[in-house]
């Protein structure tokens, strides 16, 4: 059924009207696929950005995380330790490198991967012989993970580190911008994301060399030969021109976007400030979040649930959303290792996302901010 037109997406695409015209550009030129000047266009600009080296424009951020495990050597027999509270995803490319996810807990102040979780799980394995070949370092709803903390002890143990940023591009820690920490960032481009080239990812480096490897394996791994011949496993990861286009249109306005998206959450944080039970993520000093979604929790004295919630804004036509039902609780991972305090069990169950999207109105955050007053009041 067709949503009514007043429905109130969680976060729709918001273009800024200059994507037309390089899409415009592909289309004169006739360059429509994976390949031209917008494709060319759109890395060296997000290299820009993210003041990295090299950037490689991809189809997905799922296929960003492929091609960093790759890049690193992970294959079968080993593990990769993943933060547990994330979307799919971020731990499903380990499966396809036929690696093992060993799943790390959140923290509760930031809702990322807890460091002494994590040193905890590091000890384990080293103590059994083998430490992990990477770890995949998800930054949640645009917030920094605890960085400097991770750093340390990925560090001390020698485990390279893939930043998954999908939801954070815009983001800082301590004036840095998030995906440029580790060995290799990765980005998401889909259309619920601050910026969309409608569907899309992007690879980047310190290392230029391994954002090379992975844009060549991205294009079929083809030997630079008159003919067709292969050596390696490629894959059909480019990015088109036409989604370039797109994207290189969006590039111009995220600044504006991190600025609307965080003036949402704050508005929201006004319009319920009354509302007690409501526990919004937190934002330490130095953490700087492009505030992608929206979200808090509710304290565990509350008598009403997040579904509950999400019922009746669903009934008033807005769309709301669980947070992340954490990886280890997933039917596709059970048995899987898990180390922490079930943090992101609590999470998970306490907590929603609210509409987010950068064209979102303060008419349309009264909307949603009503449906939550009544429900409480009630």
């Amino acid at each position: 059924m067709t949503p009514p037109l007043n429905f109130i997406y969680l976060s729709p695409p918001h273009m800024g009207g200059k994507e037309q015209h390089h899409v415009q550009q592909a289309f004169d030129s006739n360059w429509i696929t994976t390949a031209g000047a917008n494709v060319d266009g759109f890395e060296r600009e997000l290299s820009a950005y993210l003041s990295v080296p090299a950037a490689a424009a991809l189809s997905s951020g799922t296929a960003a995380l492929h091609l960093a495990l790759l890049a690193l050597g992970v294959g079968p027999g080993d593990e990769v330790f993943c933060s547990t509270f994330t979307f799919v995803a971020s731990t499903n490319p380990i499966c396809y490198v036929g690696a093992t996810p060993v799943f790390i807990d959140s923290e509760p102040t930031t809702w990322n991967l807890c460091p002494s979780a994590l040193a905890q799980a590091l000890e384990n394995r080293l103590k059994n012989g083998k430490l992990p070949k990477a770890l995949v370092l998800v930054h949640l709803y645009g917030m920094p993970a605890q960085l400097q903390e991770i750093q340390e002890i990925t560090q001390h143990y020698g485990v390279p580190l893939i930043e998954d940023a999908a939801e954070a591009l815009g983001s800082r820690y301590r004036d840095q911008l998030l995906g440029t920490f580790g060995k290799a960032g990765i980005f998401s481009f889909n259309g619920n994301k601050i910026i969309t080239t409608s569907g899309g990812g992007a690879l980047v480096s310190p290392d230029s060399q391994l954002v090379e490897q992975a844009r060549w394996l991205a294009m079929q791994a083809k030997e630079p030969l008159p003919y067709y011949h292969h050596t390696t496993l490629g894959y059909n990861y480019r990015l088109s021109n036409i989604s370039a286009g797109i994207g290189r249109g969006q590039l111009e306005v995220l600044e504006e976007r991190v600025q609307q998206r965080r003036q949402i959450f704050d508005h929201y944080r006004y319009l319920l400030q009354e509302i007690e039970e409501l526990e919004w993520q937190a934002e330490p000093e130095g953490f700087f979040s492009n505030r992608w979604l929206s979200c808090f929790t509710l304290k565990k004295s509350c008598n009403l649930t997040p579904e509950e919630l999400r019922l009746q804004l669903l009934a008033a036509h807005i769309e709301s959303r669980p947070l992340w039902q954490p990886m280890h609780l997933q039917p596709l991972y059970q048995g899987h290792d898990y180390f922490g305090e079930r943090t992101s069990d609590e999470l998970f169950t306490r907590g929603l996302c609210l509409p987010s999207g950068s064209s979102l109105t303060q008419a349309d955050q009264e909307r949603v901010a009503a449906v939550i007053k009544k429900a409480f009041s009630a």
